[in-house]
């Protein structure tokens, strides 16, 4: 088993919920209820109206999918959307062509394989996101997938949290490298032990993207893990009580951690903690224990470190060799390897899996996979158990479906959101700037003579592509009716954590590519050798010879 069981109770609840949706939408059709009155009902499950349709986002829990329920998924793709879904950077999918009169069927047939759309959309704990390796890596302390299941049961419609000031995200990531951008989190929470090995957690709390990006500052260096979901529950009492509620800009905790101060901030958690009776909330031993069952147990065999199968692969096939050395991981366990898909072939919509596509990945996780995939927020996929003799096998059904793209961190790998072209807050669109720039870095060799490099792109202020911690960040903005594009250099959401800084004016959209292709170029010239990234020879040398790259020419300068 990969993925946390649903029991009968999960189930019914699912059930009851598509059912309601059914009766809203018919009243809505039947024109018993007006738009206005039929909104906030559709967000509560996930469908948000765009430029061109209705947009469905289902909630893929902590990211972690198995073959059923990702085949579920391309069928409702093919059916009821143009035959593809896109994986958002909260690991949802979202569907972007959507008729009113199907959602409630794509609702029974998301319950059917124990999916859902609740709490995708509206002032509530969103999606709770975790680390795609969780289970695998060796470098994790404890698997964050079963606190972060913890989280979705005591959040997903809890009374007190349904109506926040405003939306709110958590992160868990499990080791000391963060896949998950924790501090770009409303609260961040990395599992860690204390000098006398317990379990516990770093809090951080008060990031976020958007207008006014802020990394959350650590309120608590070390949480018992017991006591897990009442410190939770005292942070969103204070957030509650103190939040703004009457400018929606100013609304998320970040703002409010930003003019308490974290120190403050900390202080009246801890207070509003202290207050609680904690035993009444937090998670009995049983139920925690139960909760890592529900998960199951994979079948690990005992094999030796080296594989006879994958080495000659390797030797004999350079494009193996290269996917082996770009988007495979270490596994924790001797004669296996996490997995990285990516889903950004040079050319193609950053994100985007076709119904097809999403098969033969779900096919390969059930035949070579322990039946497991998991979805990044960097918007790729992920199958965490692979045997590295299967790999050879795996790399060539991924060729077949377009799926072997050797990238992960690469140039190419560009985060980036639907933007103009599908959503009715952008300004500007996203996709076509991605598919340029990648275009101009597709030669396999060069994007590997770069090295790390992380591109991410927003269509507006909201932030959903993470421009603002992207090694190169890119931001759509509107002026007078065309779309221009402001560049940011030196963010990061890893565990090095940074907001990018505005490097000059913004460029117009045929700018945008020649200007990364210049930005590239410079760090070539300027890094000290091939193993300082382009994020260091930035944070080493500052913005001015990036910007003289970018504006030495140009009438901004």
């Amino acid at each position: 088993m990969s993925v946390y069981a649903y029991d009968q109770i999960d189930r019914d609840m699912l059930a009851d919920r598509a059912a309601e949706f059914r009766g809203q939408v018919t009243r809505r059709l039947a024109g018993d209820l007006s738009e206005d009155q039929f909104k906030p009902l559709r967000l509560m499950n996930g469908l948000y109206l765009q430029l061109h349709a209705y947009m469905l986002r289902v909630a893929i829990p902590y990211g972690a999918l198995d073959g059923r329920q990702l085949r579920a998924l391309a069928e409702i793709s093919r059916e009821f959307d143009k035959g593809y879904g896109h994986f958002t950077t909260r690991t949802n999918i979202q569907f972007h062509w959507i008729r009113l009169k199907d959602a409630p069927d794509i609702l029974d047939r998301l319950a059917a394989v124990d999916l859902h759309a609740i709490q995708t959309s509206g002032n509530c704990i969103r999606n709770v996101t975790a680390d795609p390796y969780a289970g695998a890596t060796a470098e994790e302390v404890d698997d964050p997938r079963v606190w972060s299941e913890a989280i979705r049961q005591w959040s997903t419609f809890h009374p007190e949290f349904t109506y926040l000031p405003r939306k709110f995200k958590i992160a868990v990531t499990g080791s000391a490298k963060d896949r998950t951008a924790a501090r770009s989190h409303d609260i961040g929470l990395k599992l860690t032990r204390n000098r006398d090995g317990q379990l516990g957690f770093e809090v951080m709390v008060g990031g976020g993207m958007g207008r006014t990006p802020y990394l959350g500052p650590t309120i608590r260096e070390f949480l018992p893990a017991r006591s897990l979901l009442s410190y939770l529950t005292a942070i969103l009492r204070v957030y509650n009580r103190l939040g703004r509620r009457d400018n929606i800009y100013k609304a998320r905790i970040k703002i409010l951690v930003a003019a308490t101060g974290a120190e403050d901030f900390g202080r009246q958690v801890e207070a509003e903690w202290a207050a609680l009776d904690q035993a009444a909330i937090d998670l009995p031993d049983l139920e925690l224990a139960r909760i890592r069952t529900a998960f199951g147990v994979v079948p690990f065999e005992a094999l030796p470190a080296r594989s006879t199968a994958f080495e000659a692969a390797r030797a004999a096939d350079p494009a193996f060799a290269r996917f082996a050395r770009n988007n495979l991981a270490p596994h924790k366990r001797p004669g296996y390897a996490i997995v990285n898909i990516s889903l950004k072939a040079p050319g193609e919509t950053p994100g985007d899996a076709t119904a097809e596509q999403m098969e033969a990945v779900a096919g390969l996780a059930e035949r070579y996979g322990q039946d497991d995939i998991r979805v990044t927020h960097a918007q790729n996929l992920v199958l965490p158990h692979v045997k590295l003799d299967d790999l050879p096998v795996v790399f060539a059904e991924l060729q077949r479906h377009g799926l072997a793209t050797p990238n992960l961190d690469l140039v190419t790998d560009i985060i980036a959101c639907p933007g103009l072209d599908y959503c009715a807050l952008a300004n500007a669109r996203a996709i076509p700037i991605a598919q340029d720039i990648a275009r101009r870095f597709e030669t396999p060799d060069r994007a590997e003579a770069i090295g790390e490099l992380k591109i991410k792109i927003s269509g507006c202020i909201n932030a959903c592509g993470h421009h603002h911690v992207g090694h190169i960040g890119i931001l759509g903005v509107d002026k007078k009716g065309e779309e221009f594009y402001q560049l940011s250099l030196g963010g990061s959401g890893a565990e090095d954590a940074s907001l990018a800084a505005i490097l000059g004016p913004a460029l117009p959209a045929d700018q945008v590519a020649p200007a990364v292709e210049a930005l590239v170029d410079a760090y070539l010239g300027l890094r000290s050798d091939a193993s300082e990234r382009f994020l260091d020879t930035y944070r080493r040398l500052g913005p001015a010879p990036f910007k003289e790259a970018v504006y030495a020419d140009a009438d901004q300068a």
